[in-house]
């Protein structure tokens, strides 16, 4: 694979990258190996290839796993993708939106996904069971998911990351390496399931709609950024927010400020 390949595909199908859609090719493939490697990849794995664009990554996986299932919404390259695939017949071309489509089963995932679709991605695969992902990210956005708390880049997708998986940044990836050049810095992430989340969540959904609606106000005090949360779901009073509160000795702390288990304590006493 190399830049001169990306390039003469581009051309032959008439494609212009496309930077709405994160179209921006990957055209090192020394990184594969160390994609493969942090997944620990072998013979009984079936890996998601999620983006999948001219199938360079997808190829070498096919060589490594059981099977690979390649992920590609764009009509043009889904053409060139299965053009480049097609000798391989433990390769399933999928054509359509990820979060959308229908997919054979999976237990690991190994891809460089469109930018845009980073924070809807986790959220998706955090809902799959999973043995692990390796993904390559932009390098603020994966800031994002190990964040301390009381930074600027502690948010909800911290919390949540924080409750489902073991975040580890890994390798800082130049932006030479892809064509086109993106404007941004990227990296490896490992994401690692937990087999037992590090706090006890009794409603997941309750808990990852709470935390979205509270670091929507994440400068406020909890309980005026909590309260419309509370009177649209459980139809609380103010002084009903108030008195429910007060049992935390956390309740005067600003939503940036909560740690991601205070956020599990808020939920579990909900849904007492």
């Amino acid at each position: 694979m190399s830049f001169f390949k990306t390039k003469l595909l581009l051309a032959e199908r008439g494609i212009i990258p496309n930077k709405k859609m994160g179209q921006n090719f990957m055209i090192d493939s020394s990184l594969f190996p160390k994609l493969s490697g942090y997944a620990s990849l072998n013979k009984t794995d079936v890996v998601l290839d999620a983006g999948a664009g001219f199938g360079f990554l997808t190829k070498f996986l096919a060589q490594i796993c059981k099977n690979v299932v390649a992920v590609e919404k764009d009509t043009k390259i889904v053409e060139a993708l299965k053009e480049q695939l097609k000798s391989l017949d433990n390769v399933s071309v999928v054509k359509g939106d990820l979060l959308k489509v229908d997919l054979p089963r999976f237990n690991k995932v190994v891809s460089i996904p469109p930018y845009y679709l980073s924070s809807r991605l986790l959220s998706w695969l955090f809902l799959h069971k999973i043995d692990c992902a390796v993904l390559i990210m932009q390098k603020a956005f994966a800031e994002r998911l190990s964040a301390k708390v009381n930074t600027d880049s502690y948010g909800w997708l911290t919390v949540i990351t924080q409750y489902y998986a073991k975040i580890a940044l890994l390798d800082d990836i130049k932006s030479v390496t892809f064509y086109p050049k993106p404007e941004v810095d990227s990296i490896i992430v490992q994401i690692l399931p937990w087999t037992s989340p590090p706090f006890k969540v009794i409603d997941p959904k309750l808990f990852g709609l709470m935390v979205k609606h509270l670091f929507t106000n994440r400068n406020k005090k909890l309980a005026n950024a909590i309260h419309p949360f509370l009177k649209k779901k459980f139809n609380f009073s103010k002084l009903k927010t108030e008195q429910f509160l007060k049992i935390f000795p956390f309740h005067e702390k600003r939503v940036r400020q909560l740690s991601a288990n205070n956020f599990g304590e808020l939920t579990n006493e909900l849904t007492k």
